[in-house]
């Protein structure tokens, strides 16, 4: 099982940071707002298909058919884990590389998608100290690493709920076997 879950987290994490340097790489930094969270979120779905597959492969080839609920949820588990910290390594490898102030970044964006919605002058007053503070926060290593975590590992989840539910049945994308 062990097994099954390094090498599956692992193929998952190498999709997902592979497509992360590709977007920050092929847009120069971050791309627009809208379509950074899309192509994030789409990207982690993609990577994150490993899950289904490491589970279906340990219930197949490990386990002979069949596998229970929580068994295949601890694997899903433990492959959006491994997934998950390649993540974060990624993130933090394509901002030292591009050398992007992603905190002061996202901060102006908010303050802007605010002020184009017709933000009083006090609220974006109050978004500003609140974004001066968001920056403090995400240059602590402490904040900024489990927060990247937080980004896919619920998406992880989430996939390897439905994984587990769907592979508990024998008989959902069974092994057919040859008969002699």
């Amino acid at each position: 099982m062990l097994n099954t879950i390094l090498k599956y987290g692992a193929i998952a994490g190498v999709v997902v940071a592979g497509f992360m340097f590709a977007t920050f790489l092929g847009f120069d930094g971050i791309p627009p707002m809208p379509w950074s969270m899309v192509i994030g979120y789409a990207t982690m779905l993609i990577a994150l298909i490993a899950v289904f597959v490491g589970i279906k492969r340990h219930r197949d080839v490990d386990l002979g058919g069949v596998i229970g609920f929580w068994p295949a949820f601890g694997v899903g588990l433990g492959i959006s884990f491994i997934a998950g910290v390649f993540y974060v390594v990624a993130w933090e490898a394509v901002q030292a590389m591009t050398r992007m102030d992603f905190a002061t970044v996202y901060s102006d964006a908010m303050v802007e998608n605010a002020r184009a919605q017709g933000a009083s002058a006090e609220a974006l007053a109050k978004m500003r100290v609140e974004m001066d503070a968001f920056k403090v926060q995400y240059a602590d290593p402490l904040f900024r690493l489990p927060m990247t975590f937080a980004e896919i590992f619920p998406v992880g989840v989430l996939v390897s709920l439905v994984s587990a539910a769907l592979l508990r049945n024998p008989r959902f994308l069974a092994v057919r076997r040859s008969q002699d």
